[in-house]
């Protein structure tokens, strides 16, 4: 298998003597040094039945959605249960906004609607959001038609009605986005 999508971060709090031991803060710094560890992963948890796995010094979360791998990765000093709620989050906002099951044709297709949903759940490497709810509201697709304002007259009490009514269709979804 080939990946899709992929983010790496560096770690957002180094401590001094992290800091100062090398310049290079990412323990994979080109792609093909993050493409033998993906390779390696995908061998490795490919025999695995389980969620979890210890694999590089790496504490490795991950969820098989018929051909699609998600994976989540942190140190061994992370926290297992919150990088758990992340691949939760992940995974269960995929399913809400494909409407579907998550499979490799369909993230390739809403490559945008994944691309957002990590980055709402997860900014630089630090964990902002894991209601799959919240999630999907912040990055739900615009409507796909917006309304040709000059064919409204204003001045006609019928073009006030049109006026008033996209008003509120556009507050009621501002305010259910929660922006």
């Amino acid at each position: 298998g080939s990946r899709i999508f992929t983010k790496y971060y560096t770690p957002p709090h180094q401590t001094a003597s992290n800091s100062s031991a090398s310049t290079s803060s990412s323990p994979y710094p080109d792609k093909t040094a993050q493409t033998r560890f993906e390779k390696g992963l995908l061998a490795k948890t490919a025999k695995q039945t389980g969620d979890i796995l210890l694999y590089d010094n790496r504490i490795v979360l991950y969820k098989m959605e018929s051909d699609v791998a998600l994976y989540v990765v942190g140190s061994v000093d992370e926290n297992e249960i919150l990088l758990y709620n992340v691949l939760l989050a992940l995974r269960d906002s995929l399913h809400l906004l494909f409407k579907q099951s998550v499979d490799k044709r369909t993230v390739v297709e809403n490559y945008d609607l994944v691309s957002l949903a990590v980055d709402e759940i997860c900014d630089d490497g630090v964990v902002l959001e894991t209601d799959p709810t919240i999630i999907v509201q912040r990055c739900s697709k615009a409507p796909s038609q917006d309304v040709n304002l000059s064919r409204i007259d204003p001045f006609s009490e019928q073009g006030v009605n049109n006026l008033a009514q996209l008003g509120k269709a556009k507050l009621t979804d501002w305010l259910r986005q929660g922006l």
